[in-house]
């Protein structure tokens, strides 16, 4: 049976079965604490502004989403697709952005997505519709699952915060890659996106007390030029310890 996250109540029950189930997940709630659930709009709207808020500010998505909903109200699919590009570009949206929403209109005006459908599917086959569409890569698809649909067990593998959350509460040695968080997360089915819930939660307690920004995503180390590194082989070879970054070439 599909399970969905509605109310306050809901997520409470879960992560009592959750924690059964895995028992080491229990010091993580116990830190954590119950994690507040977050519902949006299901449907068009919910894609769209999930795509419309991608990339940006908290602050920058808002204004952006309130303008298009005082442009298009109704905000409907139809409208979107039938809407000019400069216009919508005025209005905030990127380029890209347009293409996506304006795709995903269209495949809903085509019959080519049933959200309705997709609201009734298990995680995995709901994901697998989505990101069937241009405009909807895997991490919206999930968003919308958990946020927007409730899904209990929609799973976001590939999300930088959820990966370095789970390398923290299970003591692994690595963060672990999102074939290797797909895995870890089949022992918590049908409760893989009440895990998710959690485990953010917990992300964020934990690097507070680190003193780092809860809402900064982890920076993936800079390449290092090849200039540079030709530079460092040439100064060990001669016995010398510089700092590639102590040569004077730019990083």
């Amino acid at each position: 049976m599909i399970q969905f996250l509605h109310t306050q109540a809901d997520l409470a029950a879960a992560l009592e079965r959750l924690v059964q189930a895995d028992p080491r997940l229990a010091p993580v709630l116990d830190k954590a604490g119950e994690p507040a659930l977050r519902r949006g709009e299901p449907g068009f709207p919910g894609i769209a502004r999930i795509i419309c808020g991608q990339q940006l500010s908290t602050a920058s998505a808002s204004a952006i989403w309130g303008r298009l909903q005082t442009a298009f109200d109704p905000f409907h699919h139809d409208a979107l697709r039938r809407a000019r590009a400069d216009r919508l570009a005025r209005l905030g949206l990127s380029a890209a952005k347009i293409k996506s929403i304006k795709a995903i209109a269209n495949a809903i005006a085509k019959g080519e997505l049933d959200l309705d459908h997709v609201g009734r599917s298990e995680a995995d086959v709901a994901h697998a519709a989505l990101i069937a569409m241009h405009g909807i890569g895997p991490w919206t698809a999930d968003i919308y699952l958990l946020f927007c649909l409730g899904h209990a067990d929609a799973w976001p593998a590939g999300d930088l915060a959820l990966q370095e959350s789970a390398r923290i509460a299970l003591g692994l040695q690595a963060r672990p890659s999102a074939k290797e968080l797909t895995l870890i997360a089949d022992a918590w089915r049908p409760w893989r996106g009440v895990a998710a819930h959690l485990l953010w939660g917990y992300y964020h307690v934990v690097k507070r007390r680190e003193g780092v920004a809860v809402e900064a995503k982890p920076i993936k180390p800079k390449a290092v030029k090849p200039a540079v590194l030709k530079v460092a082989r040439k100064a060990k070879r001669n016995g010398r310890t510089k700092r590639p970054g102590a040569v004077g070439t730019k990083s």
